[in-house]
């Protein structure tokens, strides 16, 4: 596993069918940026590869700073993040809590925060708990067990020996070894008759755990296999274990033509469910004494399985990780500026909502870290004195 970070590089241009364009907006791209014309169709898509020049580059590993001692933000840095976020003109929500408490709550335009919105890769977190979820059931073996032997209508009878290794750690790491079906590759497979498929039978390209390469392929076919080992759809197990236990709503969203939830793309959560999530995270997977998530799976989640080779992010399963001001920052990541961010020593939980539909995500992706590292972090590192 290499954890090396590269510097940052050319975005690349890749201009697909107007099929694909219709596709994606139905469906919603999967890191693609849409370029929209004067009456308002979309023209053209852009891919965009993430992490390029979009988040502070990390320096060195996750470390845990001293659990700050303040309480609440400091006022005047609080009013600055607001007057910022206010004129981020693709940002619709920002919810600040600290300590468990919404301390702002705050809507600037589009669906408002008690409104399920499309979360895009978000997703792949909480796919991650509902993996984690799984395992603590019975239903899936662990982070080790093979995916292939739950595939083998899929597959040559002796399928090639790297192929035959990767596990549930790989897909969910994003270091299967299999091509990426994101950026160029996303409307091949999106417009494909089957989804499972194409994904499971993409070239191998490295060996499993070597590198991470990242393609929301790997999340469908954890959807995949959830719903064979549960007998039931993702939707329906995400709302008995997770979205009802935390008192939130989850409404379907797609499904491939096989009728599987898109696994790591899609799914449909108000930035209130966000933040409940994000909480659960925060306090060791457990609400109100019920244990939802095993804690030891949200610590495996937060640790360091890999590192993007564009911006050396921290990937551990399904979740981002860098650091501010030296405090470990966990975050999901959705295109178009989706955000859940925690920072457990501050007792932090931050959601960021945004228009998922743009021509360019990256400035604004930078604007919203920079607006979390030079405001929001800090406001909570000072805090206020307790009433």
């Amino acid at each position: 596993m290499s954890t090396s970070a590269t510097g940052g590089g050319t975005r690349k241009r890749r201009h697909l069918l107007p099929l694909v364009l219709s596709l994606c907006v139905l469906v919603g791209c999967d890191t693609s940026a849409q370029a929209t014309s004067d009456s308002g169709r979309p023209d053209s898509v852009e891919e965009l590869l993430p992490g390029e020049l979009e988040t502070p580059p990390l320096s060195h590993p996750l470390t845990q700073a001293p659990r700050a001692r303040t309480n609440g933000l400091d006022p005047e840095l609080l009013e600055e993040a607001l007057a910022r976020a206010a004129s981020l003109p693709r940002l619709y929500n920002m919810i600040i809590a600290r300590h468990g408490e919404i301390e702002v709550e705050r809507h600037f335009r589009g669906p408002g925060p008690t409104a399920s919105a499309n979360v895009k890769s978000v997703s792949k977190s909480l796919l991650s708990a509902l993996v984690g979820i799984a395992v603590a059931e019975g239903y899936l073996e662990g982070l080790d067990q093979p995916i292939m032997p739950s595939f083998r209508d899929y597959l040559p009878e002796e399928p090639e020996a790297a192929r035959s290794r990767i596990t549930l750690r790989h897909l969910l790491t994003m270091q299967s070894g299999l091509e990426s079906t994101s950026f160029n590759n996303y409307g091949r497979w999106v417009t494909s008759s089957n989804w499972v498929r194409y994904a499971l039978t993409r070239p191998m390209i490295d060996e499993p755990g070597e590198r991470m390469v990242y393609s929301t392929g790997n999340s469908h076919l954890i959807s995949a296999l959830l719903t064979k080992a549960t007998g039931e759809s993702t939707l329906a197990f995400a709302r008995t274990h997770l979205s009802e236990p935390l008192g939130v709503q989850l409404p379907p969203w797609p499904t491939d033509p096989q009728g599987i939830y898109f696994g790591g793309n899609d799914m449909q959560m108000s930035p209130r469910a966000l933040f409940r999530f994000g909480e659960l995270y925060r306090n060791g997977g457990s609400q109100d004494g019920r244990q939802i998530v095993p804690e030891e799976w949200v610590e495996e989640s937060w640790k360091v399985h890999g590192r993007s080779p564009r911006n050396g992010d921290a990937y551990g399963l399904g979740w981002w990780g860098r650091e501010s001001h030296g405090y470990s920052v966990h975050f999901g990541w959705g295109y178009g500026g989706q955000f859940l961010f925690i920072v457990p020593a501050l007792e932090l939980t931050v959601v960021f909502t945004s228009d998922p539909v743009s021509p360019r995500e990256g400035p604004h992706n930078r604007a919203v870290h920079d607006l979390l590292d030079e405001l929001v972090v800090p406001a909570a590192i000072q805090g206020k004195p307790s009433p």
